[in-house]
C-alpha cells in the first residue's frame, strides 16, 4: 500500500486517481500507523513552503516520514513536497525543511533571464543528469507539467533531471530511497503515470 500523507496541503484527489489508474493500492491518510505500515510514501504539497512545513510539523506526521525514510522505505515528494525534502527554503522568509536532501529552495527569478514569466507554468522537457529508478519507463526529452516559482538549488549531487527555462532548473532529485519531482506527475499524462508506475515498483533498500 502507498500512503499519501494528508496534512492539509496537496492535490490529493488527483494523485489518488492517478495511482488508481495504474492499479496501485493507495490510501490518503493522516494516520501514523498507516504511514509506518505502508510500502511507500508520497509527500504532496501545494502553496507556500512555510505554511506547509508548519502544518506538517503540527500534524506530527513528519516524524514517521523521517523514520521510515531512514529505514530505507521509498519516499517521493511532489512539487512543494519535493522542496520540503531539502534543508531550507527562502520563500517569503527563511524556513526549515526536513533535511533529507542537502540544498535550499530559492526563487527561480534569481537565475532565469528577466522577462520570463514567473511562475514557470506548462509543459517542459526533462534533461537527464544521472540514472534514476523513476526513469525506468520514460526517456530524456519527455515533457511533464510544471507550476512553480521556486526551485531547489545548490543540490547538484542529488539532481537526476533538470528542465530548461532560461536556465537549468531542478526537476527530479534522488538520493537512495528519497526522491522528488518538481513537476506534477498526476497532471503529466502518460509520462507522469509511467513515473508513478516506476515508483510503485521500488522496494525498501532497492535504490
Amino acid at each position: 500500500m502507498i500512503a499519501i500523507i494528508d496534512y492539509g496541503v496537496g492535490n490529493l484527489f488527483s494523485l489518488k486517481s492517478s495511482f488508481a489508474a495504474i492499479g496501485a493500492e493507495v490510501r490518503v491518510t493522516d494516520d501514523e500507523a498507516e504511514i509506518r505500515s505502508a510500502s511507500r510514501i508520497i509527500l504532496p504539497g501545494v502553496g507556500a513552503f512555510g505554511d506547509a512545513a508548519a502544518k506538517l510539523h503540527a500534524s506530527g506526521l513528519d516524524a514517521p516520514l523521517l523514520d521510515e525514510a531512514a529505514h530505507g522505505k521509498p519516499v517521493m515528494g511532489i512539487c512543494l513536497g519535493m522542496q520540503m525534502l531539502f534543508d531550507k527554503s527562502y520563500e517569503y522568509g527563511e524556513h526549515r525543511g526536513l533535511g533529507l536532501l542537502h540544498g535550499e529552495v530559492r526563487p527561480i527569478a534569481e537565475v532565469i533571464p528577466a522577462g520570463l514569466k514567473v511562475p514557470q507554468m506548462g509543459w517542459n522537457a526533462l534533461k537527464f543528469r544521472k540514472s534514476c529508478p523513476l526513469f525506468k519507463y520514460i526517456k530524456e526529452g519527455d515533457c511533464v507539467y510544471f507550476v512553480h516559482s521556486f526551485a531547489a538549488m545548490g543540490c547538484e549531487p542529488v539532481v537526476a533531471a533538470v528542465t530548461e527555462y532560461g536556465a537549468d532548473l531542478t526537476a527530479v532529485v534522488q538520493k537512495a530511497n528519497v526522491m522528488g519531482c518538481q513537476f506534477h506527475p498526476e497532471k503529466s499524462g502518460t509520462v507522469g503515470l509511467s513515473i508513478l508506475r516506476a515508483f510503485c515498483e521500488l522496494e525498501t533498500g532497492s535504490c
